[in-house]
């Protein structure tokens, strides 16, 4: 059973949407019992990132999420929240990655949204998807380039557009938005052992 975190988040359906697809059993929870007892675990996102801190204090889920043992997946604001801090209302994450979320520098052309090409993708969760593939994006602010980023692409400058660290993996786009390869994307973390 996969659990999907439940707070603000906006694409918590259409991941959820997204699992039913593929025939997998899903539950959205704030539940820290249920959490823990996944098999795998996502955290999805669309927000804002001090709100959304504000939530998941509120439940200890800022305590349980980087304690984690079993798969986890950080989607879009779940990737950027598990990052150490991040310029939006400068909020402290929960510091699975030691890196810091900025803002894209040009007002002009943000938010990042729409189809890009992602490249050098390295990590299971891109089995079968040939590099330079494109996903959908929808964000403001990036996940610095870092020993943990698995694939990047380039908005305004190179960023990282997944990360991975032991069992925690992120992507900045949604998958759940991404096709036929996001469908494989959620499938490979499915599968994950």
């Amino acid at each position: 059973m996969i659990a999907i975190i439940k707070y603000n988040g906006g694409n918590v359906s259409s991941v959820q949407n997204a699992l039913n697809r593929l025939k997998v059993d899903s539950v959205v929870t704030d539940d820290p019992e249920l959490i823990m007892k996944a098999d795998k675990v996502i955290f999805p996102g669309v927000g804002e990132a001090s709100s959304t801190m504000k939530l998941l204090k509120e439940k200890g889920l800022d305590l349980l999420i980087p304690q984690l043992k079993q798969p986890v997946l950080g989607i879009c604001l779940g990737m950027q929240l598990m990052c150490k801090e991040n310029e939006e209302g400068n909020t402290e994450g929960l510091g699975i990655f030691d890196i810091k979320v900025r803002k894209f520098p040009s007002i002009d052309i943000v938010p990042h949204m729409g189809w890009n090409t992602i490249s050098g993708q390295n990590s299971l969760l891109f089995s079968e998807i040939g590099n330079r593939s494109d996903v959908y994006f929808v964000h403001s602010y990036y996940c610095e380039l870092s020993e943990y980023t698995t694939s990047v692409c380039d908005y305004i400058l190179p960023f990282s557009s997944s990360l991975q660290k032991d069992n925690f993996y992120a992507v900045q786009f949604h998958p759940e938005k991404s096709g036929d390869i996001g469908s494989t994307i959620i499938n490979n973390f499915i599968n994950l052992s």
